[in-house]
């Protein structure tokens, strides 16, 4: 079964960088659109970033000009450039793989980031 494994989180202050970086631990097929998501208590998971197998991304309003997500094709691997980071980015971040032949939806388990002010 495949996992996705999330890595780069930590605790950092306002104004600093962290990049995220996520894999399978095996190789995904037929890969369509891999994403970051972020949640905090109590609330939904929200939609930080996109990558489509053409190269297309798309953002968040809340980190436009802030993160940039980027991939590996070779490896799998999608990576978040978070820069200028703000308290309100304080969240669990969660790494998406939507894949098709099989379609399949494949979760990673989150890795933390806070941003102190």
């Amino acid at each position: 079964q495949v996992q996705l494994v999330e890595s780069g989180g930590g605790l950092v202050q306002a104004g600093g960088s962290l990049r995220l970086s996520c894999a399978p631990s095996k190789i995904i097929f037929s890969i369509n659109r891999m994403a970051w998501y972020r949640q905090t208590p109590g609330n939904e998971r929200e939609l930080v970033a996109t990558i489509t197998s053409g190269g297309d991304t798309n953002y968040a309003d809340s980190v436009k000009g802030r993160f940039t997500i980027s991939r590996d094709s070779a490896k799998n691997a999608v990576y978040l450039q978070m820069n200028t980071l703000k308290p309100e980015d304080t969240a669990v971040y969660f790494c998406n793989v939507v894949a098709t032949s099989p379609n399949r939806n494949y979760w990673g388990r989150g890795t933390q980031v806070t941003v102190s002010s």
